[in-house]
């Protein structure tokens, strides 16, 4: 039997749950699909409890720069308290029951179990078949990218869940993978007394990101005791005993009591029916329009349309996608100002291009750097100080095309410079901004002055 829909939303992650209550909110008849928990990873592996993990650290950090300082902190490094809260809060705030009730609530419909597309408008789900008015949400998320090291397959490795899930830090630990993750990851264990090796395939940290940005915080994660090996390639892994043993290219074996996969996440289309309306299961991720539309009466939002694994991404689909599907007006998606923040310390926070991305578009650019120690609010904080601030201008257009904010509060700081790449604020007229004093974007005006030395 085929029950009648308006629209259907298949994975009930950030942006999934968003569509489907901005929609059922407007009155329409939504049906919202979740296999596992809604809310999807970030309110109970990633994003939320992460960086419960991250303050519980850093304030071991800072306790410990007082001590050094001052000679008056008593530091403890017990772990149990961190892992109970995130047992407890995390799953408390974003309890599932919780945004079922919400959802349903609002007059949606709920179906625990896996969906997919059976033909233009149509949708099987947990022996249910739904036939789509309006049409269907594809909002699956992404999962961990597995890479095909031999034997790797063969052993209890940890991905970020596992991690979150640790009710006690292993003794050492090595990462696979030099990303936001496996950094965050790293150095909260670290803190909390695991030995550390994190092994990076390309050149830097962070390979994304800034040349100097992977630098910085190769020699920050270095001095306070973490081993950091970049292009270095695992060739093998295996598990004896109780520990991991990891070869890398030239030989060398890394040896550690746990092993966490952070080497990215990917999409999987192929369990989503997607040949049913003309999509190809096989891609790497659901290239859909401005307006989120894959193809008639079919969207797409969050990690699986490939524009970066994050939750304000989805969100930003998500609302989108839901104006289009009511047929509100509103502008197309603009990724140009995309912000990325990893929360390491020191914060490293980056929007639009880097130095290297807008030269490989061919732009003409022209780049300013600051040091954060050497700002007179970086003079004042002392110990923990370490960060930078780089511009990267549109050397023809006058305007700024990219910003990294890398230091305490760095994701904070980048605020502003998100604003002057979206709005496209010419750089002279950022020049004759007022910097409040002494604050860390006061930095800007350092970098600014250090781009008209270029």
């Amino acid at each position: 039997m085929t029950q009648d829909t308006d629209v259907v939303v298949i994975g009930m992650g950030v942006g999934g749950e968003h569509v489907a209550e901005r929609l059922a909110e407007a009155g329409l008849d939504v049906v919202g699909v979740e296999a596992e928990l809604v809310g999807g990873e970030c309110p109970y592996w990633a994003c939320i409890p992460s960086k419960m993990m991250i303050r519980a650290g850093n304030l071991l950090a800072e306790a410990g720069r007082i001590q050094g300082m001052a000679g008056q902190a008593e530091v403890t490094t017990d772990f149990a308290p961190v892992a109970a809260r995130i047992r407890d809060e995390a799953t408390d705030d974003w309890n599932d029951q919780v945004a079922v009730d919400r959802f349903t609530g609002k007059g949606g419909h709920f179906v625990r179990g896996r969906a997919r597309l059976a033909g233009p408008g149509r949708v099987e789900a947990d022996g249910q078949v739904f036939a789509a008015r309006r049409g269907v949400v594809l909002a699956t998320g992404s999962r961990p990218q597995i890479p095909p090291v031999p034997g790797l397959d063969q052993v209890p490795y940890w991905t970020n869940r596992q991690a979150i899930a640790a009710k006690e830090p292993p003794a050492s630990l090595i990462v696979l993978g030099g990303g936001a993750v496996g950094l965050e990851l790293a150095q909260v264990f670290a803190r909390f007394g695991t030995v550390v090796t994190v092994i990076e395939a390309m050149e830097q940290l962070l390979p994304a990101e800034e040349q100097e940005t992977g630098a910085l915080l190769a020699d920050v994660l270095r001095t306070v005791g973490i081993i950091v090996r970049t292009g270095a390639r695992a060739t093998a892994v295996r598990h004896t005993g109780d520990a991991f043993r990891v070869t890398l290219d030239g030989g060398e074996e890394v040896t550690g009591r746990r092993l966490l996969v952070a080497t990215g996440r990917r999409a999987d289309l192929t369990a989503l029916g997607m040949e049913s309306v003309g999509l190809d299961p096989a891609a790497r991720a659901l290239a859909v329009d401005g307006q989120m539309r894959a193809t008639d009466g079919v969207w797409g939002v969050g990690d699986l349309t490939g524009r970066g694994a994050f939750t304000h991404v989805a969100m930003y689909q998500a609302e989108i996608a839901a104006r289009d599907i009511l047929g509100e007006p509103g502008p197309d998606a603009d990724y140009r100002a995309l912000p990325r923040v990893t929360f390491t310390d020191p914060e490293v926070g980056s929007v639009g291009l880097s130095e290297r991305a807008a030269r490989e578009q061919g732009l003409r650019v022209r780049t300013g750097m600051t040091r954060v120690p050497s700002t007179a609010r970086g003079w004042v904080h002392k110990a923990g100080n370490e960060g930078l601030i780089k511009l990267v201008e549109d050397a023809d257009r006058g305007v700024l095309i990219g910003a990294t904010s890398a230091g305490p509060a760095g994701g904070e700081v980048l605020y502003g410079l998100a604003v002057a790449v979206q709005a496209e604020i010419p750089v002279d007229r950022l020049r004759h901004m007022i910097y409040a004093y002494p604050t860390f974007h006061r930095g800007v005006e350092d970098a600014l002055a250090d781009l008209d030395r270029e």
